[in-house]
């Protein structure tokens, strides 16, 4: 049974996604919890919810967390699953046995870990309809890399067979069994019933004291249920990581994979070995990535733009035709078609830069709105600002926004011309037209079409240089 959701996406209606994300991992050495760790720009936990998201209505997805539990909650919130705590961590078995009254309702439970970052929706859903065709009280998703050692194997009742006659640990392994391939993935699915009646049944009896899920295959086969298990497509996916260096590892894989789903997809990527690119990173055809480029969190690149080199981009829009030149650090803000940005510019958050606006080197843009066609082409400071269409900024301009206690906005219209090394004291409005003098510090609003001039006048003394020279001279002769 399933239930069309908003965009016509089948969702499955009478199974639920238990994630078991409890644990510290302490094998990682980190005060962090292990689900907290990050591949590919977001969290491990955060990839499993989001595979799983594919498959069930969020309500429908259980995490169970213990260790630094509200840490944990606080940073997967944005998803709205449910969560369930296991205050005393006693194993997998005893986990589930925590989630199980909060499950009741669902005929099927598919169980996930919550440090499997890799596993993709298709792969669950795989093992759904698996489970769902065999009528089994247990499926038990498996995989077969190429290097099994310390993983238990999965031994199927004969050759060919769905049914699973049992699972041997690695160093329970006997000299035939240790040719099987064939490995357990930690992932599962369960008729609710079958817990219901026999997830009791798990025995403590092993070193750790601890009750183990994985056991579950054999109290189920001894009571007559039936037990089968499938095979994932890439083994890679059910890859988990429990120190430091495999983290980076499995990050590897995931944003080779994201780079060559971007360039199957049109994007050109010079040297990709070398960029960092997030797995929710979004870039259209024709794009054009340098070497050594960060694209970072829900950043979007659009069509026939180019990222120069050592660049960083991150949560930000950018339109067509843009060019980011070297040396560029933007965050949290959007980009219009046709803009020339950098090199070493920097739009800090709140930066929205209109279509064919050019921002130069050394200019930093905090929080401020730059209309279509705005220049600002050297060394300049535009913060909490609005600034109009065709206005050009001159170098060393800064605004002036913090008093000490507040930020206050500046106001520019179209057309104007602030000259070079002024300084625009905030709250002030400059109307269409304007000039600013250069050199200027302007405190009071400026009129459409006026001229403002905020400096000194220019003193010139004939000679002066000349007789200063001349004293300087004498008194060192005497």
């Amino acid at each position: 049974m399933s239930k069309k959701h908003a965009g016509g996406q089948q969702k499955e209606a009478n199974v639920a996604v238990v994630i078991m994300a409890a644990g510290k991992g302490t094998r990682l050495k980190s005060r962090k919890p292990k689900v907290l760790h990050e591949v590919g720009g977001r969290t491990l936990l955060s990839h499993v919810i989001a595979a799983a998201s594919g498959v069930v209505d969020a309500k429908q997805i259980f995490t169970i967390v213990g260790h630094e539990a509200e840490r944990v909650q606080n940073a997967v919130a944005e998803f709205g699953t449910r969560f369930v705590e296991q205050p005393e961590q006693r194993g997998t078995g005893h986990a589930i046995q925590t989630a199980l009254k909060s499950i009741t309702d669902y005929e099927n439970v598919l169980v996930l870990s919550g440090d499997v970052p890799l596993i993709r929706t298709e792969t669950i859903e795989q093992l759904w309809r698996f489970h769902q065709k065999e009528d089994a009280a247990m499926t038990i998703l498996t995989a077969a890399p190429e290097n099994p050692n310390g993983y238990g194997r999965v031994v199927r009742r004969r050759a060919g067979s769905a049914e699973v006659e049992s699972i041997v640990e690695d160093e329970a392994l006997t000299s035939a069994q240790r040719s099987i391939k064939e490995i357990n993935s930690g992932i599962y699915a369960f008729k609710t019933s079958a817990l219901e009646a026999h997830l009791g049944d798990l025995k403590a009896n092993n070193a750790r004291g601890e009750l183990y899920l994985t056991d579950m295959a054999g109290v189920l086969r001894a009571a007559g249920e039936r037990v089968v298990a499938v095979q994932a497509e890439d083994a890679a996916e059910v890859l988990g990581a429990n120190t430091l260096a495999e983290l980076a590892a499995l990050d590897a894989r995931m944003r080779a994979t994201t780079a060559n789903r971007l360039m199957e997809a049109g994007v050109t990527i010079f040297r990709p070995d070398t960029c960092v690119i997030d797995a929710g990173v979004e870039v259209e055809a024709d794009a054009v990535i340098e070497p050594f480029v960060q694209l970072l969190g829900r950043t979007k690149i659009g069509a026939e733009t180019r990222v120069r080199s050592f660049s960083v981009i991150e949560n930000c829009t950018v339109g067509e035709r843009v060019i980011i030149r070297q040396s560029c650090v933007l965050a949290d803000s959007s980009v219009g078609d046709g803009a020339d940005i950098g090199p070493f510019a920097r739009l800090r958050p709140g930066s929205e830069i209109g279509e064919d606006v050019h921002i130069g080197n050394f200019v930093e843009v905090k929080k401020s709105k730059l209309h279509a066609g705005v220049k600002a082409g050297h060394l300049a400071y535009l913060g909490d600002s609005e600034i109009g269409a065709g206005t050009n900024i001159g170098a060393g301009v800064i605004t002036c926004n913090y008093d000490g206690v507040h930020k206050h906005a500046t106001r520019i219209g179209k057309g104007v011309f602030v000259g070079s090394d002024s300084t625009l004291v905030a709250p002030i409005a400059i109307d269409d037209g304007a000039y600013i003098g250069a050199g200027s510090c302007i405190t009071k609003d400026v009129p459409a079409g006026a001229l403002a001039v905020g400096r000194g006048r220019q003193v010139t003394k004939e000679g002066w240089a000349e007789a200063r020279r001349a004293r300087r001279k004498a008194q060192e002769q005497g």
